[in-house]
């Protein structure tokens, strides 16, 4: 029996679990930071996006929260942004290597540097995946993470041809990182925690007056510095590892504040959306196959585990269960992806 976990699209009454979650969630998880604006306006914004009240497709983030169908509970959260760098810039480091020769000294090595880019313009991100402790296991963190490439296939023409995902780097529970000792306080001269607030609340025009304006060569920062550059969190290796299964590479690009990586994949050849496919569900009980479905109805999506059983290419045998979860009958059609 699959866990009774759904996606479902956010709603304004969903702002104090939304809060919730970003409590639980701890430091320089950007996203979702503790701020009743922030976390109203996202409520807000989501529910136009999946309304169809954004007139222009590239500006729709939609915010998915993972519910207990049976409790009520909710336990997690996902979104998708259709266009980064669009309504303002989405700044990163680039890790760059420079050759470095000299005849004269008979030398000849290599050495990394960072340089300030915006290079991902109308790139559709995924991120804000979050899930409580105890909604952690049974298949949950792999629902609330293909979740979103449904959500993207249901109706392509709304994204990015290439999509990104940028996870949380070193950060401990107090809110310092050593990537942003090391480089952000020199320029800024404010805390980690008070630039990604003001990164979260402006439109980053602080980043382009203050950031340093030429390459940074990595062997001139301390070893702690250097350690954490393109490494996640340890909360969000399990997150990374779902990114790198469905196809996402790591180019080299990094957060300019904590240093963690930034993965990225063509729309098309994301492994559910690549493998996902239309089928007819059928009410019975069936096992044998699992997998993770969705209603394919983008403006009131919903996605779900489900187990049963294929009945040749277009049909899938599952039980009343998974079909109430989607808000549908038996001989409705669905979006389906199988694990192989």
């Amino acid at each position: 029996m699959t866990a009774p976990y759904v996606m479902r699209p956010a709603r304004r009454d969903d702002f104090d679990a939304l809060m919730t979650l970003a409590e639980e969630s701890g430091p320089g998880f950007t996203s979702l930071p503790v701020h009743e604006g922030i976390i109203r306006e996202r409520l807000e914004k989501s529910e136009k996006s999946f309304a169809g009240e954004i007139d222009q497709p590239q500006y729709g983030k939609y915010l998915m929260m993972m519910v207990n169908h049976e409790t009520g509970e909710i336990g997690g959260c996902s979104a998708v942004k259709a266009g980064t760098g669009i309504d303002q810039p989405f700044f990163n480091y680039r890790v760059i290597t420079l050759a470095q020769a000299s005849q004269a000294a008979d030398r000849r090595h290599n050495m990394d540097a960072l340089i300030l880019t915006n290079e991902f313009v109308g790139f559709t991100e995924v991120g804000t995946l979050f899930l409580r402790s105890a909604h952690r296991g049974g298949g949950a963190g792999r629902l609330a993470a293909q979740s979103r490439y449904l959500l993207m296939a249901s109706y392509p023409e709304r994204f990015g041809d290439m999509v990104l995902a940028e996870l949380r780097g070193v950060v401990d529970a107090n809110g310092e990182t050593p990537f942003w000792d090391a480089i952000g306080q020199h320029f800024f001269r404010m805390s980690f925690s008070e630039a990604d607030i003001l990164s979260a609340v402006s439109d980053n025009q602080f980043i382009l007056d203050l950031m340093p304006k030429y390459p940074i060569y990595v062997d001139l920062l301390p070893p702690e510095a250097r350690e954490v550059i393109g490494r996640c969190h340890a909360d969000g290796v399990g997150a990374l590892k779902l990114l790198e299964w469905e196809g996402f590479r790591f180019e080299r690009t990094v957060d300019i504040f904590d240093g963690g990586p930034l993965v990225a994949a063509p729309r098309k050849l994301i492994r559910t959306i690549r493998e996902s496919r239309i089928v007819t569900l059928i009410e019975g009980e069936a096992s044998g196959e699992s997998g993770i479905v969705s209603n394919d109805h983008f403006n009131d999506i919903r996605v779900s585990l489900i187990e049963g059983e294929s009945r040749g290419e277009n049909e899938f045998v599952t039980s009343k269960a998974v079909l109430d979860r989607l808000k549908l009958q038996s001989g409705s059609t669905a979006r389906l992806w199988l694990r192989s």
